[in-house]
């Protein structure tokens, strides 16, 4: 399958576009550009020099890739946005490049991106991500695999959401959000497990039951949160591969970690 371009589309000198690419009307792509197999620009779509876009991703009207970073420390060094396999990303959507010499933007694989997100500089995203329509994500952000943000939600600068979260729409992100979770409320809380999301990725009942366990020995009320954490850790090496993956978050975050809600019971509750 050739590529196909559309007559009134501008495809730069030196632009790398693999077999089967398509790139729609009016598009601009420019010459740092490497374009996958099957991948395909719907109309008016912006891809900026030092981006690379994996195959079979769909990018729809109005999107701007590759972009300057919205920085003041950004002096024009070459930096990159990295995008993998079989995304799709919606209309007005905007991905900036990475800042400082040699960063990035990462987006993984099988990504959906919908109408109006916004990814800042150096964000990263794993694979099977789900931002839902106007979700703001501000620079340094990494978010791990098959984590849902709803609808107008967003996330502070350098916080870390865990994979297999579930992010209420309409709630910011202002500290690091553990593994497994789902947190709402304003300020944000951890109101369980993200039972459905775990669930629909194979984890049994009884590996949830494990987790949503392991979370409540964490926030117990009779000990600080610092001493339980210690014990915990003291015996990682023993625990299943699930849970020390809760302990390798606790151990990398910076910015102090989003707490339970320790108001009621039944969201706590697995299915």
């Amino acid at each position: 399958m050739s590529v196909l371009v559309h007559p009134s589309a501008q495809v730069a000198d030196g632009a790398e576009l693999a077999e089967g690419v398509v790139v729609g009307p009016y598009c601009v792509v420019g010459s740092r550009v490497c374009i996958g197999a099957g991948s395909r620009l719907e109309a008016f779509v912006r891809v900026h020099d030092f981006v690379t876009l994996g195959s079979d991703c769909c990018v729809h009207e109005n999107t701007v890739l590759g972009g300057a970073p919205q920085d003041r420390s950004y002096k024009g060094e070459e930096t990159w946005l990295h995008i993998g396999d079989g995304n799709i990303i919606r209309e007005n959507v905007t991905i900036n490049r990475g800042t400082g010499e040699g960063g990035e933007t990462v987006v993984g694989d099988r990504c959906f991106l919908m109408a109006g997100v916004h990814l800042a500089h150096n964000v990263r995203l794993g694979d099977e991500v789900t931002l839902t329509n106007n979700v703001p994500l501000a620079g340094y952000v990494t978010v791990g695999s098959h984590t849902v943000f709803g609808g107008m939600s967003g996330a502070h600068q350098f916080t870390r959401v865990g994979s297999y979260c579930m992010i209420g729409g309409l709630y910011r992100v202002i500290k690091d959000v553990p593994p497994y979770t789902l947190a709402s409320g304003d300020p944000l809380r951890l109101k369980g497990l993200n039972s459905v999301g775990l669930r629909r990725a194979g984890f049994s009942a009884a590996m949830r039951r494990d987790i949503l366990n392991f979370y409540r020995r964490l926030y117990r009320k009779d000990v600080l949160f610092s001493q339980s954490l210690k014990e915990a850790l003291a015996e990682k090496e023993s625990l299943a591969p699930e849970l020390r993956v809760i302990l390798d978050f606790y151990e990398g975050s910076r910015r102090g970690v989003t707490f339970w809600d320790t108001s009621g019971h039944s969201a706590h509750e697995p299915d």
